[in-house]
């Protein structure tokens, strides 16, 4: 079963009034792109506490180890899950029962390639194109692989999230707050 099935929206997360706006959306995740290792146990609590998942972005967690420690971490205070862009994050998370989410920016076809190898060997739950709004490479990435693809970065407008899962997308991550409450 996918994270995303019933909706397809998740709140990125940058500011702790985006996270206070998040709990109250209607998104069932949160991917969140700032934190550290003193406030991270009350994002997760406040996350669990209205039913939304929440994944944390490891590049950008401060204080916490980029490691299996960190990630242990992460997993003991009930983090749903992480995101991150480092491949060699993915295999211990997931040993852990962390959800995975590896972000990749697609700017060449060189990058199409590696990204496609780094799926291939780190076997991550989720993938995340980055601009989410490269409908063309989504669409070729879906036809490459079977893993959930998540649509991120520069997602605006209502037109974008339609055009990434039409694109064959599972969902979209989006830090505007006016998409967080559509489909």
């Amino acid at each position: 079963m996918s994270v995303f099935s019933s909706r397809k929206v998740a709140a990125a997360v940058r500011t702790r009034e985006d996270f206070e706006i998040a709990l109250q959306s209607r998104v069932d995740v949160i991917f969140l792109l700032y934190s550290n290792i003193l406030t991270m146990d009350k994002y997760i609590n406040k996350a669990k506490s209205t039913g939304k998942r929440i994944f944390i972005h490891m590049d950008f967690a401060e204080g916490i180890g980029k490691d299996r420690a960190g990630l242990e971490f992460l997993k003991h205070l009930g983090a749903d899950g992480i995101l991150t862009t480092k491949t060699n994050m993915i295999r211990p998370a997931k040993d852990l029962g962390l959800i995975t989410v590896q972000r990749f920016f697609i700017v060449d076809s060189h990058s199409v390639d590696t990204a496609v190898e780094s799926i291939r060997i780190a076997k991550p739950d989720i993938v995340e194109i980055m601009p989410g709004v490269v409908s063309k490479k989504i669409k070729e990435f879906a036809q490459k692989v079977s893993t959930d693809i998540l649509a991120g970065g520069l997602v605006e407008f209502k037109e974008d999230v339609d055009a990434a899962i039409e694109a064959g997308a599972t969902a979209v991550s989006t830090a505007d707050r006016e998409l967080w409450n559509y489909r």
